[in-house]
């Protein structure tokens, strides 16, 4: 009986801190488009009628860059 005493205010804790957790996900916009990833993994990178946005960038024009064998 003494171990619920602990436990119920642990789990206050932590259901407080998930819900804390998703507030700040859902601020941060981590759920604005839901469909947007899948529906690029289907499509093509080369095809002219996509957007500019969602045209995947030249991992060679990126700030952080690691080197591979390609680039020796």
């Amino acid at each position: 009986m003494e171990v619920i005493y602990s436990l119920i205010p642990g789990m206050l804790v932590l259901g407080l801190g998930m819900v804390g957790l998703l507030i700040w996900a859902i601020k941060r916009g981590q759920y604005d488009d839901l469909e947007g990833d899948g529906n690029r993994l289907l499509m093509d990178d080369d095809d002219p009628l996509l957007p500019t946005e969602m045209k995947k960038e030249d991992p060679r024009r990126r700030a952080h860059h690691w080197p591979d064998a390609e680039d020796r």
